[in-house]
């Protein structure tokens, strides 16, 4: 079967063929342009649209790392259907390194967006139109906000069974079954039909080796999964992802400086000390216990808090000591694998 011209922002990118294209999305009040980038590949055979996309909070930079290193991986060459890749959604957050755009609003917050809305509406509507509207699945990219680090994890819809299959394809070791928000992405993709999973991995403005590796990896496997390049020659067997029942932030209850003393990814039992705060003097000093048992999957890393602070994220699940394992395990081999770096792989981020 012939495969059919795809036109993004009026250029056509035909079958075996790698386009970067520029889309128009408005001029600054110095008359410089500002365009939406993408990068298409498209394969010679039929096949899945997948839309890969990061920084639609302008300073989760992890998401473009990601991006740039599928783009360098030899298996496109061999690709069955198409990629798009959106590395910056955001461009007016990202060149301020700001999670939202200058009218402060929030672009994942905006969607479907509209022509004559706010800027937030405007950009949400001409990604929507040109790019989301192309694509049959859809991976977006984020971090934790800023001074939060996340322990990498997918968020999905998992009475979706292709969303579940998506994220189970991931691979990561937690999977969130998380409520749709109001003017997200995930929100229009639900209503539109299409099957989207969000990794969420590591802090804003920070690069993180780690969770850009875990990423990379995830997006190949979903797109093994789809079927878009060849499954794995590696023995390895394949791990699976454990949804967690429910979570919960444990919040400071007095304003001070913060000592965390458990890592992302460690097991906690309810009442266990977390870490402490304190006055400048140690005079009032108290810890910060967990309030249920489960797996850290978020974390405050400012030492300077205020009371009611969100500070460590727990996860709770049925077999929480094999997830704990898996969590060890899975760190350990993003440590000793470079599998996905390509045959010629760069030296890590430090």
């Amino acid at each position: 079967m012939a495969v059919e011209p795809l036109t993004i922002g009026g250029t056509e990118v035909r079958p075996g063929s790698r386009r970067t294209i520029d889309i128009p999305a408005a001029l600054l009040y110095t008359h410089a342009p500002v365009t939406l980038p993408v990068q298409v590949i498209r394969g010679r055979r039929e096949g899945p649209v997948l839309l890969v996309n990061a920084a639609i909070h302008g300073d989760e930079i992890n998401g473009v790392e990601i991006i740039r290193r599928l783009l360098q991986l030899p298996a496109l060459r061999r690709l069955r259907g198409t990629l798009l890749a959106v590395p910056i959604v955001n461009v007016f957050g990202f060149t301020d390194r700001s999670r939202y755009l200058p009218d402060r609003r929030d672009l994942n917050r905006a969607f479907p967006g509209s022509e004559r809305g706010s800027l937030a509406s405007r950009l949400a509507n001409l990604f929507r139109t040109e790019i989301l509207a192309k694509a049959t699945h859809v991976i977006d990219l984020h971090t934790g906000a800023i001074h939060r680090e996340n322990l990498p994890q997918v968020r999905a819809n998992l009475d979706d069974p292709d969303c579940e299959a998506m994220a189970q394809a991931f691979g990561t070791p937690v999977i969130i079954n998380t409520p749709l928000i109001e003017g997200s992405l995930r929100q229009v993709c639900n209503d539109e039909s299409r099957p989207v999973v969000t990794y969420e991995a590591g802090e804003a403005l920070r690069f993180d080796e780690q969770s850009i590796k875990a990423g990379v990896q995830g997006v190949v496997q979903v797109m093994r999964h789809l079927g878009m390049i060849a499954p794995s020659r590696s023995r390895r067997r394949a791990r699976e992802s454990y949804a967690a029942n429910n979570s919960t932030w444990v919040r400071a209850e007095q304003d001070g400086m913060f000592r965390a003393i458990v890592a992302l990814g460690a097991h906690v039992q309810q009442g266990q000390a977390l870490g402490f705060i304190a006055d400048p003097f140690g005079e009032k000093e108290i810890a910060v216990e967990a309030i249920t048992s489960g797996i850290v999957i978020g974390r405050n890393n400012l030492p300077l808090v205020h009371e009611g602070e969100a500070l460590f994220h727990i996860a709770r699940f049925d077999a929480v000591r094999r997830v704990a394992r898996y969590v060890k395990a899975f760190n350990r081999e993003l440590e000793e694998d470079q599998e996905w770096q390509g045959d010629d792989p760069e030296p890590p981020i430090v």
